[in-house]
């Protein structure tokens, strides 16, 4: 019998003559953390991390965000706590997804409304503009769209564009998270009070665990965004820990 699926966990057995639906049952790898608000175990096998938007366009000194006067130090504070964590979560079978900024060249998956938000005047300078080095802002397969050379994703990471705030509008994101039969998602990166938050909140309507890495995500808004993001996460949508906390439970 040969094997169909895009994973250990979603797959078939199949011969010219049969076909066998069942899956095989994929061993747990429960951890328990500390989070709020209530202590969480969670499950690797059937885990995946989600990084929002680390990409040069906003994290990166010479990118967009830069040379329109952002203070991008916030951005950058994720860089480290995932660079420890990443290669520990990649060892333990996590499946690792970048979901990026990455818009068409002509910009027809982008809205009127969407490109107002970063070009009110219209006058340029937003989504699709020539940025502050000449690349176009956020534009899929540009250095502006790409994740930032310290955090450079491994050969096996799964790469989604979104040209949303939630990475699930009109994304493969769902269908790529269900083949990979995952139930609960981590989720990092910038900035925490827009496309992060958006995301989790989606993963949570469509019935997806959710926890954040608090340590691992940052906002370049006022600190009242963070705190009331937080808040929202420990009251309506998840939990909320520290990349730490996993640390302990998965490190060799």
């Amino acid at each position: 019998m040969a094997r169909l699926g895009p994973c250990a966990a979603n797959a078939w057995e199949v011969s010219a003559q049969a076909a066998d639906l069942r899956r095989r049952p994929v061993p747990p790898r429960p951890v328990a953390c500390d989070a709020r608000p209530k202590p969480v175990r969670f499950d690797l096998a059937r885990s995946a991390i989600i990084i929002v938007d680390m990409q040069n366009d906003f994290c990166h000194p010479r990118g967009w965000l830069a040379g329109i006067g952002v203070d991008i130090a916030p951005a950058r504070r994720p860089i480290a706590p995932l660079a420890a964590l990443l290669p520990m979560l990649r060892a333990a079978g996590v499946s690792v997804i970048w979901l990026n900024w990455g818009t068409r060249p002509d910009r027809l998956n982008l809205s009127p409304a969407l490109r107002h938000v970063y070009d009110g005047a219209g006058t340029g300078g937003g989504i699709g503009d020539p940025g502050p080095g000449g690349e176009p802002v956020l534009q899929a397969g540009s250095w502006s769209a790409a994740v930032v050379d310290e955090l450079s994703p491994a050969p096996a990471d799964i790469a989604v564009d979104k040209h949303r705030m939630s990475g699930f509008w009109d994304t493969p994101l769902d269908s790529i998270l269900r083949n990979l039969a995952v139930t609960t998602l981590l989720f990092a990166g910038v900035n925490l009070d827009q496309c992060v938050l958006h995301t989790l909140a989606d993963a949570n309507f469509l019935g997806y665990d959710t926890l954040l890495l608090e340590d691992c995500t940052a906002t370049t808004n006022p600190d009242f965004c963070h705190a009331a993001t937080i808040l929202n996460i420990t009251q309506i949508f998840g939990f909320v820990l520290d990349s730490t906390e996993l640390l302990k439970e998965i490190a060799p």
